[in-house]
């Protein structure tokens, strides 16, 4: 497998299991897919945070904010790997509870990574909840 395969394996297995444990409660797998290596910086759809303990802060209070997921999928737009970075942009559409209320939503994510010792490691994430639009405009 090349470099652009192994990404997407790991993109496919690795951070989409971290991103179903986190609508599951659990920001642990999340921690592991991010890197502690500054700069790291999160342009969250609700929440932004600089610097790894931030993020960290932020997907902490994200776990205990979701829990019962009953649907979570990605669908990848485009992806790349130049040397030991890569990007991904993506849509997240997820059915689960926030603060113990049902919610559907979809995201539309940019997210920039770097391999830190031959593991890939989420460096950047800027999203953004996609809307609909209605009667021709925005």
């Amino acid at each position: 497998m090349g470099d652009r395969e192994d990404f997407l394996d790991w993109f496919q297995t690795t951070w989409q299991a971290a991103e179903r444990a986190l609508h599951d409660g659990d920001a642990g797998p999340r921690f592991a897919t991010w890197s502690e290596h500054p700069p790291v910086t999160l342009f969250g759809a609700w929440i932004d945070a600089n610097g790894p303990d931030g993020v960290r802060d932020v997907f902490r209070g994200l776990a205990r904010s979701f829990s019962h997921p009953t649907a979570s999928r990605v669908e990848l737009i485009a992806a790349d790997v130049s040397g030991d970075l890569a990007y991904t942009v993506h849509r997240e559409i997820t059915s689960t509870r926030v603060n113990g209320q049902p919610r559907d939503y979809v995201l539309r994510v940019t997210q920039v990574y770097r391999r830190e010792d031959g593991e890939w490691k989420v460096v950047h994430r800027h999203g953004d909840e996609q809307r609909t639009l209605v009667d021709g405009g925005p």
